[in-house]
């Protein structure tokens, strides 16, 4: 196994985002905790239109990260679809199901936290 590769929580959560979006993810969004929230520096939140695509995301997710020998410390909501949390310290993974992620609002919720929304061309950015 190759030794993991040292990303900083940014570039991590780019390399996320490139992961989502070569799934299809719908409307990618990063969010920068730091100074927010102590829970972690950066949370990335996609959606999608089915339990099936979101455990796609995850999956493509997960292997992309355990590629670079990173694993999550918590993974939740995998099983349902619908709220897919991957939890990987400083960087926080939120794949939902479009109608619950309107509902739950994230972006509102944590409203003071600077967020981008990442797009196919803003991910190719990331080396």
């Amino acid at each position: 196994m190759t030794q993991s590769k040292k990303l900083s929580a940014k570039d991590k959560t780019f390399f996320v985002a490139r992961a989502a979006l070569e799934k299809k993810a719908d409307n990618v969004v990063m969010m920068n905790m730091t100074g927010v929230a102590a829970i972690c520096d950066f949370f990335l939140i996609c959606g999608g239109n089915s339990e099936r695509k979101n455990k796609a995301i995850a999956d493509h997710i997960l292997r992309a990260l355990k590629d670079l020998c990173m694993k999550p410390s918590h993974i939740e909501g995998y099983n349902e679809g619908s709220w897919i949390l991957l939890d990987y310290i400083d960087v926080v993974i939120h794949i939902f199901k479009n109608d619950l992620r309107e509902f739950y609002s994230l972006e509102r919720l944590w409203a003071d936290a600077p967020q981008n929304a990442i797009t196919e061309e803003r991910a190719k950015d990331f080396k």
